[in-house]
């Protein structure tokens, strides 16, 4: 059952995107529609990014003894800062490892 909702999911993902893409189809977007979508992304990435950075095991978790708060932060202020993604990776990793590590101690 699982292996068939994935082809499925799947077959449904490559159809919506292929309307789209192939040039001798006769579907296009117009601006409003186009803008609308552009706000697609970071609305599925932060419903995404939220719950597994402020939600530990089922309550609200604001405080410096959340490790996942901690090196989303600087993770934050690095990206802003340097505006390189490999740093703010490099740097949200060892945060985390190392908050990890010193909170659970």
């Amino acid at each position: 059952m699982t292996l068939l909702t994935i082809v499925l999911m799947a077959l449904i993902t490559f159809t919506t995107r292929y309307l789209f893409i192939h040039p001798r189809l006769p579907v296009r977007l117009g601006a409003k529609m186009a803008k609308l979508l552009s706000f697609s992304a970071p609305a599925v990435l932060t419903a995404i990014w939220v719950p597994i950075i402020f939600v530990q095991q089922g309550e609200l978790s604001v405080s410096l003894q959340n490790p996942y708060l901690i090196s989303a932060t600087l993770a934050v202020l690095t990206a802003a800062k340097t505006k390189s993604i490999y740093f703010t990776m490099f740097i949200g990793l060892i945060t985390f490892v190392l908050s990890r590590y010193l909170l659970s101690v």
